[in-house]
Protein backbone atom coordinates (compact mmCIF):
# COMPACT_ATOMS: atom_id res chain seq x y z
CA UNK A 1 0.00 0.00 0.00
CA UNK A 2 2.74 2.70 1.02
CA UNK A 3 4.14 1.38 -2.48
CA UNK A 4 1.18 2.79 -4.28
CA UNK A 5 0.71 5.78 -1.82
CA UNK A 6 4.57 6.94 -3.22
CA UNK A 7 4.15 6.39 -6.56
CA UNK A 8 1.32 8.60 -6.70
CA UNK A 9 2.93 10.94 -4.23
CA UNK A 10 6.18 11.15 -7.37
CA UNK A 11 2.98 11.28 -10.45
CA UNK A 12 1.66 14.10 -8.90
CA UNK A 13 4.52 16.11 -8.09
CA UNK A 14 5.27 15.49 -11.96
CA UNK A 15 2.67 16.25 -13.52
CA UNK A 16 2.77 19.99 -14.39
CA UNK A 17 -1.04 19.95 -13.85
CA UNK A 18 -1.23 19.71 -10.19
CA UNK A 19 -0.88 23.55 -9.07
CA UNK A 20 -3.76 24.47 -11.63
CA UNK A 21 -6.34 21.69 -10.50
CA UNK A 22 -5.14 21.89 -7.02
CA UNK A 23 -6.15 25.78 -6.95
CA UNK A 24 -9.24 25.58 -8.74
CA UNK A 25 -10.72 22.48 -6.92
CA UNK A 26 -9.91 24.08 -3.73
CA UNK A 27 -10.95 27.15 -4.22
CA UNK A 28 -14.68 25.94 -5.59
CA UNK A 29 -15.49 24.18 -2.40
CA UNK A 30 -13.56 26.46 -0.59
CA UNK A 31 -16.54 28.81 -2.33
CA UNK A 32 -19.52 26.09 -1.99
CA UNK A 33 -18.53 26.29 1.68
CA UNK A 34 -18.55 30.53 1.89
CA UNK A 35 -21.98 30.12 0.44
CA UNK A 36 -23.67 27.63 2.79
CA UNK A 37 -22.30 29.40 5.87
CA UNK A 38 -24.30 31.89 4.42
CA UNK A 39 -21.02 34.01 3.68
CA UNK A 40 -19.02 34.34 6.87
CA UNK A 41 -16.50 35.97 6.71
CA UNK A 42 -13.93 34.18 8.49
CA UNK A 43 -14.98 31.25 5.49
CA UNK A 44 -13.96 33.71 2.76
CA UNK A 45 -12.93 31.03 0.15
CA UNK A 46 -9.79 33.17 -0.42
CA UNK A 47 -8.22 32.81 2.93
CA UNK A 48 -9.90 29.14 3.93
CA UNK A 49 -8.18 28.14 0.33
CA UNK A 50 -4.38 29.69 1.30
CA UNK A 51 -4.57 27.63 4.53
CA UNK A 52 -5.96 24.43 2.71
CA UNK A 53 -3.31 24.48 -0.09
CA UNK A 54 -0.41 25.09 2.36
CA UNK A 55 -1.36 22.38 4.50
CA UNK A 56 -1.48 20.14 1.51
CA UNK A 57 1.68 20.93 -0.04
CA UNK A 58 3.50 20.95 3.56
CA UNK A 59 1.53 17.35 4.22
CA UNK A 60 1.85 16.10 0.78
CA UNK A 61 5.96 17.11 1.20
CA UNK A 62 5.66 19.38 -2.30
CA UNK A 63 7.80 21.72 -3.51
CA UNK A 64 6.44 24.97 -3.86
CA UNK A 65 8.35 25.27 -7.02
CA UNK A 66 6.54 22.18 -8.21
CA UNK A 67 2.74 23.77 -7.37
CA UNK A 68 3.81 26.37 -9.74
CA UNK A 69 4.54 25.06 -12.67
CA UNK A 70 0.43 24.44 -13.13
CA UNK A 71 -0.33 27.52 -11.01
CA UNK A 72 1.68 29.85 -13.27
CA UNK A 73 -1.06 29.50 -15.35
CA UNK A 74 -3.41 31.17 -12.90
CA UNK A 75 -0.95 33.96 -11.91
CA UNK A 76 -0.55 34.53 -15.28
CA UNK A 77 -4.45 35.44 -15.66
CA UNK A 78 -3.95 37.96 -13.05
CA UNK A 79 -2.66 40.78 -15.55
CA UNK A 80 -5.82 40.46 -17.71
CA UNK A 81 -8.16 40.33 -15.12
CA UNK A 82 -6.39 43.27 -13.82
CA UNK A 83 -6.95 45.04 -16.92
CA UNK A 84 -10.48 43.97 -17.37
CA UNK A 85 -11.19 45.99 -14.41
CA UNK A 86 -10.98 48.80 -16.77
CA UNK A 87 -14.61 48.06 -18.02
CA UNK A 88 -16.87 48.73 -14.93
CA UNK A 89 -14.65 52.48 -14.83
CA UNK A 90 -15.75 52.85 -18.52
CA UNK A 91 -19.17 52.18 -17.42
CA UNK A 92 -19.61 54.61 -14.29
CA UNK A 93 -17.34 56.88 -16.17
CA UNK A 94 -19.75 59.81 -15.77
CA UNK A 95 -19.55 59.06 -12.03
CA UNK A 96 -16.18 59.39 -11.59
CA UNK A 97 -15.96 63.01 -13.71
CA UNK A 98 -18.19 64.10 -11.56
CA UNK A 99 -15.83 63.11 -8.57
CA UNK A 100 -12.71 63.05 -9.76
CA UNK A 101 -11.38 65.97 -6.77
CA UNK A 102 -12.83 63.88 -4.03
CA UNK A 103 -11.53 60.57 -5.39
CA UNK A 104 -8.04 61.85 -5.29
CA UNK A 105 -7.94 63.75 -2.34
CA UNK A 106 -8.87 61.14 -0.48
CA UNK A 107 -6.75 58.42 -2.79
CA UNK A 108 -3.66 60.37 -1.03
CA UNK A 109 -5.21 61.06 2.17
CA UNK A 110 -6.04 56.70 2.23
CA UNK A 111 -2.60 55.83 1.12
CA UNK A 112 -0.73 58.20 3.58
CA UNK A 113 -2.75 57.63 6.47
CA UNK A 114 -2.99 53.85 6.09
CA UNK A 115 1.13 53.63 5.83
CA UNK A 116 1.62 55.92 8.33
CA UNK A 117 -0.44 53.88 10.95
CA UNK A 118 0.95 51.06 9.92
CA UNK A 119 4.18 51.77 10.68
CA UNK A 120 3.34 53.86 13.59
CA UNK A 121 1.73 50.41 15.09
CA UNK A 122 4.85 48.56 14.26
CA UNK A 123 6.88 50.94 16.10
CA UNK A 124 5.14 51.31 19.11
CA UNK A 125 5.72 47.04 19.25
CA UNK A 126 9.32 47.73 19.13
CA UNK A 127 9.51 46.32 15.47
CA UNK A 128 12.58 45.88 13.20
CA UNK A 129 12.97 48.95 10.77
CA UNK A 130 13.05 46.68 7.98
CA UNK A 131 9.94 45.10 9.20
CA UNK A 132 8.25 48.57 9.60
CA UNK A 133 9.43 49.58 5.98
CA UNK A 134 7.78 46.38 4.72
CA UNK A 135 4.57 47.12 6.40
CA UNK A 136 4.33 50.79 4.52
CA UNK A 137 3.11 49.75 1.20
CA UNK A 138 1.14 47.03 2.74
CA UNK A 139 -2.73 48.03 0.71
CA UNK A 140 -1.04 47.96 -2.75
CA UNK A 141 -0.92 45.62 -4.89
CA UNK A 142 2.03 43.14 -4.78
CA UNK A 143 4.21 44.06 -7.72
CA UNK A 144 4.29 48.01 -6.98
CA UNK A 145 4.79 47.25 -3.05
CA UNK A 146 7.65 45.43 -3.51
CA UNK A 147 9.53 47.53 -5.25
CA UNK A 148 7.93 50.57 -3.10
CA UNK A 149 9.47 48.15 -0.18
CA UNK A 150 12.98 47.70 -1.74
CA UNK A 151 13.14 51.68 -1.90
CA UNK A 152 12.13 52.23 1.46
CA UNK A 153 14.71 49.11 2.55
CA UNK A 154 12.09 46.56 4.04
CA UNK A 155 12.22 43.38 2.82
CA UNK A 156 10.44 41.84 -0.11
CA UNK A 157 9.41 38.68 0.86
CA UNK A 158 7.86 40.57 4.09
CA UNK A 159 5.79 43.00 2.03
CA UNK A 160 4.58 40.45 0.06
CA UNK A 161 3.14 38.37 2.80
CA UNK A 162 2.05 41.56 4.38
CA UNK A 163 -0.06 42.68 0.97
CA UNK A 164 -1.57 39.32 1.37
CA UNK A 165 -2.73 39.64 4.59
CA UNK A 166 -4.47 42.95 3.98
CA UNK A 167 -6.23 42.08 1.39
CA UNK A 168 -7.56 38.68 2.72
CA UNK A 169 -8.76 40.67 6.06
CA UNK A 170 -10.08 43.45 3.91
CA UNK A 171 -12.38 41.52 2.03
CA UNK A 172 -13.33 39.15 4.92
CA UNK A 173 -13.93 42.04 7.66
CA UNK A 174 -14.76 45.31 4.96
CA UNK A 175 -18.45 44.80 4.44
CA UNK A 176 -19.14 44.61 8.55
CA UNK A 177 -16.95 47.59 9.29
CA UNK A 178 -19.20 49.41 6.69
CA UNK A 179 -22.15 48.21 8.44
CA UNK A 180 -21.07 48.92 11.45
CA UNK A 181 -20.46 52.68 10.36
CA UNK A 182 -23.90 52.55 8.34
CA UNK A 183 -22.15 53.54 5.42
CA UNK A 184 -24.37 52.70 2.50
CA UNK A 185 -23.44 54.48 -1.03
CA UNK A 186 -21.20 51.99 -3.05
CA UNK A 187 -18.87 54.86 -4.14
CA UNK A 188 -17.54 55.31 -0.88
CA UNK A 189 -17.62 51.61 0.11
CA UNK A 190 -15.69 51.05 -3.60
CA UNK A 191 -13.03 53.54 -3.28
CA UNK A 192 -12.61 52.79 0.79
CA UNK A 193 -12.12 49.02 -0.47
CA UNK A 194 -9.81 49.82 -3.19
CA UNK A 195 -7.49 51.83 -0.81
CA UNK A 196 -7.17 49.82 2.16
CA UNK A 197 -7.52 45.92 0.01
CA UNK A 198 -6.12 46.20 -3.31
CA UNK A 199 -6.87 43.33 -5.62
CA UNK A 200 -8.58 40.87 -3.21
CA UNK A 201 -10.82 43.04 -1.65
CA UNK A 202 -11.43 44.76 -5.28
CA UNK A 203 -13.19 41.06 -6.11
CA UNK A 204 -15.20 40.73 -2.81
CA UNK A 205 -16.66 44.27 -4.06
CA UNK A 206 -17.54 43.14 -7.18
CA UNK A 207 -19.40 40.66 -5.94
CA UNK A 208 -21.18 42.81 -3.91
CA UNK A 209 -22.45 45.52 -6.57
CA UNK A 210 -21.44 46.85 -10.03
CA UNK A 211 -20.43 50.19 -8.87
CA UNK A 212 -18.90 49.76 -5.70
CA UNK A 213 -16.83 47.11 -7.84
CA UNK A 214 -15.73 50.11 -10.18
CA UNK A 215 -15.01 52.75 -7.82
CA UNK A 216 -12.81 49.87 -5.58
CA UNK A 217 -11.03 49.03 -9.21
CA UNK A 218 -9.98 52.88 -9.37
CA UNK A 219 -9.35 53.15 -6.02
CA UNK A 220 -7.11 50.38 -6.50
CA UNK A 221 -5.62 51.79 -9.88
CA UNK A 222 -4.88 55.09 -8.25
CA UNK A 223 -3.08 54.03 -5.45
CA UNK A 224 -0.86 51.85 -7.06
CA UNK A 225 0.09 54.64 -9.01
CA UNK A 226 0.50 57.07 -6.38
CA UNK A 227 2.25 55.16 -3.61
CA UNK A 228 5.04 55.05 -5.89
CA UNK A 229 5.61 58.38 -5.99
CA UNK A 230 4.57 60.02 -2.53
CA UNK A 231 4.96 57.26 0.12
CA UNK A 232 9.09 57.32 -0.20
CA UNK A 233 9.21 60.80 0.32
CA UNK A 234 6.58 60.85 3.10
CA UNK A 235 8.24 58.41 4.64
CA UNK A 236 11.45 60.60 4.55
CA UNK A 237 9.37 63.65 5.40
CA UNK A 238 8.67 61.65 8.56
CA UNK A 239 12.60 61.00 9.48
CA UNK A 240 11.55 57.16 8.99
CA UNK A 241 13.66 56.20 6.47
Amino acid sequence: MSVVFNQLISFLQSNPWLGLCMTLGVYYLAHVLYQKCGQQPLLHPVLTSIIVIIAGLVAAGFDYQQYMVGGQLIHFFLGPATVALAYPLYQNLDLIKQMWLPILVTVVVGVLVGATGAVGLAQLLDASHATQMSLAPKSVTTPVAIVVSEQLGGIQALTAGFVIITGVVGAMCGSLIFKWLGIEDPKIKGIAMGVSAHGVGTARALQIHPVMGAFSGLGMALSAMLIAFILPPWMHLLGWT
